[in-house]
């Protein structure tokens, strides 16, 4: 079989696995408090973690080299995942994923002021046809906006500065500091939650938590496998399949159907975000901050494949 067709397909299983992921999450949702769901997943997903943390040849201790760089990525992507847990246990499957596929957008405009990336007219028209995609799946004004769709937003966001971090950092730091950092950080702020807003768990309940962890890792390796079969700009663009994911998941087990309007504008950021990872596949092979993102938001339950690639690796 063909790298990069092979690439494709093992992104595909990833990305559906990812999905299922996220449909655990919003089957939780409805119950328990987002903040709660992401303490224990993160805490199912640690032992294994720590095993492949155990693997870093690099030696040192866990202070990093640049604070302010691993202290952000890590706020970053603590966000990100309690974002995208409550945005998901609140919105439609499909308008949620809608807005996520826009990191890529703040992928690019953030990669000019942090990374000195240079951005042509194509790229900034393609980031403007995506944000107005944006405005016509939320349509202010015409639809009753709430902390989800903020949440949402806030989660795409995150996910962008959090990738356009590492860019900055390069291996600069230890791949233990960067896994470890927002798992502690995760640890504190939302097991300080767990006093304000705790609902006891079934224990059917607390084994889904420790599955949406297992399904985070299982989804990662399986992309670790992808990007290595297949080129990065062939695999990346297999993210957007989640949108036919979260339409089939949300019509089996929510009844939720998108509208014309949220559809046209997923299509329209699925559209640039595309184009974008094509220019960039184009050009010099050191300023590729969206295709080097692999896309799919990184949070404490689903860590970056590449740094668990380099533990593999024993790079």
């Amino acid at each position: 079989m063909p790298g990069n067709l092979k690439g494709a397909l093992l992104a595909l299983l990833s990305m559906g696995i990812y999905s299922t992921h996220d449909v655990i999450i919003k089957l939780l949702g409805e119950g328990y408090p987002a903040l709660q769901i992401l303490f224990f997943s993160a805490l199912f997903s640690f032992p294994p973690i720590a095993i492949l943390l155990l693997r870093d040849p690099t030696h040192g201790t866990l202070r990093p080299r640049s604070p302010f760089w691993v202290g952000l990525r890590s706020l970053c992507i603590i966000n990100s995942g309690i974002c995208g847990f409550y945005a998901f246990s609140v919105l439609p499957l499909a308008q949620v994923y809608s807005i996520l596929f826009a990191s890529p957008l703040f992928i690019t405009m953030l990669s000019v002021p942090v990374l000195g990336e240079r951005v042509g007219p194509q790229r900034w028209i393609a980031v403007a046809i995506g944000l107005l995609g944006v405005l016509v799946v939320l349509r202010p004004g015409y639809v009753d906006l709430g902390m989800g769709h903020m949440a949402a937003l806030l989660a795409a966001c995150s996910s962008a500065m959090a990738a356009v971090s590492i860019r900055r950092l390069g291996r600069s730091e230890r791949t233990v500091i960067l896994i470890l950092w927002p798992i502690i950080g995760n640890f504190i702020l939302t097991g300080m939650s767990l006093g304000l807003a705790y609902r006891p768990m079934a224990g059917g309940d607390l084994a889904l938590t420790a599955l949406i962890a297992v399904l985070g890792l299982i989804a990662g390796f399986l992309l670790i496998q992808a990007y290595q079969a297949g080129e990065a700009a062939n695999v990346a663009p297999m993210q957007y399949s989640q949108m036919l994911w979260a339409i089939t998941y949300g019509w089996l087990f929510f009844d939720e159907h998108p509208d014309s309007m949220t559809l046209l504008g997923a299509s329209l950021i699925i559209g640039s975000g595309l184009f974008i990872l094509m220019r960039e596949r184009a050009g010099p092979s050191l300023m590729r901050p969206v295709t080097e993102a692999r896309l799919r938001s990184e949070t404490v339950t689903a860590p970056r494949a590449n740094l668990l690639r380099r533990l593999l690796r024993r790079e």
